[in-house]
C-alpha cells in the first residue's frame, strides 16, 4: 500500500451533467439526519449522501455535498455530536460530493481520498461546452491520497477506504464500516436510475461490474448499502442492480455487433424490461444506453 502526504466549489464538475445543470436554491435546502446504527448517520440535503461517524475520537465524514451547504451541514452534524470534525474521505471527485471539501478543511477536517480524485480536483477536464475546467482552491485538495487499501480505527470503529477502480470514475472509494454493518459505495451505485458511467473523469463499464461486484461480495444479508444517491438497500438488492446491467449490457452488445448506430440501439429499448421498475428512468435511460454504446464501440 501506497500513502501519499501532502502539506471547491461548484467549477471542478468538469465535463459532466453538473456543469451545464441550473443551481438550486441552497437556501431552501434542508437537511435530514437519519440514524442508520449504532454511531453512525447519514445526512441529506442537496447533492450526494453524507455518511457520520461519531464518537469520543471525534467525527468521520463521508463526502461534503456543495459549498453553500456547509454550514448547514456541520449545524446538522454537531447536533449529533459536540466532538470536532476530524476526517473525511471523499468517495469521488464530482462537486455534489467535494464541493464543501474547503470549509470543512478550515474547520480542521483532513481529507482523504484516491490519488486520481486529488488529481482530477487539481486538474479539472474542460466543461461540456469546452470552457477550460478551474482547478479547486489548494485547501480542497485532499491531504491524504492512497492508491491501496487505507483503514482508519476511531471511535470503536475500523473504517476501511477501499479503492474501486475506474467505476463511476477512475478515483472512487467504497468506505466501510464493519462494527456498523454499513457500505458506502458513493455514485458506482446510484438506487434511484440507471448507472452513470462518467468515462470524461475515468469510468468504465467493467470498472463499474467489477465494484458491484466487491460490494456484493462484502456484504452480508443484513448490511446497510448506502448509495451516493437514493435510499438504503440490501445485498439482495444491489445484486438485482448488477444483474440488471449485465442483461442490458449484453441486449447492446448484440445490436453492436449487428453494425447498429446509436441511434438504433436506443429504439430498440434495451432498458425496456427494467424502465417501469427502475427510479427516474425516463431521465436516464438514455445516458446510460449511449454510455453503453461508447464503451462497448470500442472494445
Amino acid at each position: 500500500m501506497k500513502t501519499t502526504l501532502f502539506a471547491f466549489s461548484f467549477a471542478v464538475l468538469a465535463a459532466t451533467v453538473y456543469a451545464q445543470a441550473p443551481q438550486p436554491d441552497f437556501s431552501k435546502v434542508e437537511i435530514k439526519t437519519t440514524k442508520i446504527s449504532n454511531n453512525f448517520y447519514t445526512l441529506e440535503g442537496q447533492g450526494g449522501t453524507i455518511g457520520v461517524l461519531v464518537g469520543p475520537d471525534g467525527i468521520f465524514m463521508v463526502d461534503s455535498q456543495f459549498a453553500p451547504l456547509s454550514q448547514k451541514i456541520a449545524t446538522a452534524i454537531h447536533q449529533i455530536s459536540d466532538k470536532p470534525i476530524r476526517f473525511m474521505v471523499n468517495t469521488h471527485v464530482h462537486g455534489d460530493h467535494t464541493g464543501g471539501n474547503e470549509n470543512f478543511a478550515k474547520m480542521g477536517a483532513t481529507i482523504f481520498s484516491r490519488d486520481e480524485l486529488r488529481w482530477r480536483l487539481a486538474h479539472p477536464s474542460p466543461g461540456a461546452n469546452g470552457a477550460p475546467g478551474v482547478p479547486a482552491p489548494a485547501a480542497a485538495l485532499p491531504v491524504v491520497t492512497y492508491d491501496g487499501p487505507v483503514t482508519i480505527h476511531m471511535n470503536g470503529e475500523d473504517v476501511h477506504l477501499i479503492p474501486i477502480l475506474r467505476a463511476h470514475t477512475d478515483g472512487d472509494t467504497l468506505v466501510y464500516f464493519p462494527s456498523n454493518d454499513v457500505l458506502m459505495t458513493g455514485d458506482y451505485f446510484r438506487s434511484i436510475q440507471y448507472p452513470n458511467i462518467d468515462r470524461a473523469n475515468g469510468g468504465s463499464l467493467d470498472g463499474m461490474i467489477e465494484g458491484l461486484g466487491i460490494t456484493i461480495g462484502m456484504a452480508g444479508p443484513k448490511t446497510k448499502i448506502i448509495p451516493g444517491h437514493g435510499a438504503t438497500v440490501d445485498r439482495a438488492a444491489l445484486t438485482a442492480h448488477r444483474d440488471m446491467i449485465l442483461v442490458v449490457r449484453d441486449k447492446v452488445a448484440a445490436l453492436v455487433q449487428q453494425g447498429k448506430t446509436v441511434e438504433e440501439v436506443l429504439a430498440a429499448k434495451p432498458t425496456s424490461d427494467y424502465d417501469a421498475i427502475v427510479p427516474n428512468s425516463s431521465t436516464t435511460s438514455e445516458r446510460f444506453v449511449r454510455q453503453l454504446y461508447a464503451e462497448l464501440k470500442t472494445n
